[in-house]
């Protein structure tokens, strides 16, 4: 059977579009007759997976707009009511471009299919839609989102009634249900959903305020920068409530803005995009600097060092501190994180005589762990609280981190010197990455393929003792596209294609034991690692 040609789908498009700006670019390619530009946006369709849609805004099915969106709304209704007889979700949206309108167009879709739908009233974090899905007893939750993407892109997360993202095989028959939908502007629509009220923001605050106590006096001088995202509204009123001072804002973030214009990048691990926080923290000497990404489900700390200056803690640092305060909190289950984060989160677990258990990387696999305490990934996700909802919660995180840091001043310390407590018990675990981008992701099956035909023997002077392929499903995780190489004293490097760019990622760890001295040991650790990090950089490169 022929396909149609790209002119017939671009017209077929614009008759269903209901976004004016989106079908008139269409319609002046389609005039022009930019058969390439064309093909570029008809030469497939956004993928619906386990992080359910993202991408650049624009017309066409490999762009987010509203065509698709609404494709995915009645996709997610007839996956539902499949499931159920009365099948009700909970709505919600960040700041971003089209996030309101995209939020609207799926709570009308949703409700015309039948579903009971209650759509947030205004852009708020993701952790409040996580928490507004058990709250209200909803079978299911959406957040239209990008997270810390470029301001180009949005996307579209999807929750099950266990306040989890969606894993396998569900995002496959969501994606059949998708594909199966026609022109959406045959599908039944309507108004009669609920707009929640202030009293669901009020409610995830009290839930997420519970994990402190509130009993003690909180002046700490904090910076924080919500980077132009939803996370300070929420957050300024947890923190009025848990009792503690209230938090710098840096001006020229603290509002909402699509384009996040004082940032290349609206991810607080991009160089550059925690400048003008560490800058406002120098000026007034501020204890700690605290910043959420976009929605508000990531959480970045700021430390002042001994020498005056300022350094931002890695995703693993902020990881074991925050699992170590969980744990002395008498906080008993599970304690997880994806398998590319530090192992010292493990050591601190079996430690106190709780379960530790490592999955794959992303939050839709730690939000599964049953019995879960406590899970965290190195890229700055937390869930400090999975009765609140079971992913990773930047306003809780930063919360938790503020009655630690206040604790800890207290008895004459800081969380710098917290860390280095657990490091004298544990060992001085160092991480970091090493990343190759190639020119197109099939070079990455090559490159993966190589290393696992000629592993190496040694790495940054360690031996090689293991090489585990992720694809055999180590450890009983799922077969993934992975390579674990175990060596000898603790280190260990995993290498993974990066399922969405294409990039080679390399987590590597070392682990020295303490030496008595904080100093030596940190300039023991740092040595080694970097020996490992120009291994394994030529290792990939090569």
């Amino acid at each position: 059977m022929t396909s149609p040609d790209v002119f017939d789908q671009a017209r077929a498009w614009i008759t269903q579009d209901p976004d004016p700006d989106t079908a008139s670019h269409l319609r002046q390619l389609v005039e022009r007759r930019d058969r390439a530009a064309l093909e570029r946006l008809f030469a497939g369709r956004l993928a619906f997976g386990t992080a359910g849609l993202r991408g650049e805004l624009g017309p066409g099915p490999l762009r987010m707009n509203r065509v698709v969106v609404m494709q995915a709304a009645r996709g997610v209704a007839d996956y539902l009511l499949a499931q159920e007889d009365a099948p009700s979700v909970v709505v919600g949206f960040d700041a971003r471009h089209q996030s309101h309108r995209f939020a609207r167009d799926t709570a009308e879709v949703l409700a015309g299919a039948g579903l009971e739908v209650t759509l947030l009233p205004r852009a708020l974090p993701t952790p409040v839609l996580a928490f507004a899905i058990s709250h209200l007893g909803c079978s299911a939750g959406i957040m239209v989102t990008a997270s810390h993407n470029p301001p180009r892109d949005n996307g579209y997360k999807v929750y099950l009634g266990d306040t989890s993202q969606i894993t396998a095989p569900v995002d496959e028959h969501i994606a059949a249900r998708i594909a199966a939908v026609g022109p959406v502007d045959t599908l039944p629509r309507s108004e009669a959903f609920v707009v929640a009220g202030d009293d669901l923001v009020d409610a995830y605050v009290e839930r997420v305020v519970e994990l402190v106590d509130t009993g003690e006096r909180r002046d700490l001088d904090v910076v924080y920068t919500p980077l132009h995202g939803v996370g300070h509204e929420v957050l300024s009123q947890a923190v009025a409530q848990a009792g503690f001072d209230g938090l710098r804002v840096v001006a020229a973030q603290a509002q909402p803005d699509p384009d996040f214009p004082t940032v290349a990048f609206p991810n607080p691990e991009e160089p550059g995009a925690m400048d003008l926080a560490l800058a406002e923290a120098e000026a007034v000497g501020a204890e700690l600097v605290i910043a959420n990404d976009p929605d508000a489900d990531r959480c970045a700390v700021g430390v002042r060092e001994a020498s005056g200056g300022y350094r931002m803690l890695t995703g693993d640092e902020l990881g074991a501190l925050l699992a170590d305060a969980r744990l002395r909190a008498g906080v008993t289950g599970t304690y997880a994180a994806s398998i590319v984060s530090s192992d010292l989160v493990g050591r601190l677990a079996t430690a106190r005589q709780q379960r530790w258990e490592q999955t794959l990387t992303g939050f839709k696999w730690i939000g599964k762990v049953p019995g879960l305490a406590f899970g965290y990934e190195e890229a700055l996700g937390y869930c400090v609280a999975p009765q609140i909802a079971r992913d990773k919660d930047g306003i809780s995180a930063a919360l938790v981190v503020l009655d630690l840091a206040s604790r800890l001043r207290a008895e004459g310390s800081d969380l710098l010197g917290r860390l280095e407590q657990i490091y004298a018990e544990h060992g001085w675990h160092a991480t970091g990455q090493v990343a190759v981008r190639v020119r197109d992701i099939s070079e990455l099956a090559a490159l993966m393929e190589r290393i696992r035909a000629t592993p190496p023997r040694e790495l940054g002077g360690r031996t090689v003792e293991t090489m585990d392929d992720l694809a055999d499903g180590y450890a009983g995780l799922p077969p993934t596209d992975g390579i674990r190489l175990g060596l000898a004293g603790g280190a260990r490097v995993i290498i993974r294609p990066s399922g969405t760019e294409p990039k080679l990622k390399c987590y590597l760890q070392i682990v020295v034991a303490w030496d008595g001295s904080a100093d030596t040991t940190r300039a023991h650790a740092e040595t080694e690692l970097a020996r490992l990090f120009e291994d394994v950089r030529e290792l990939v490169a090569s």
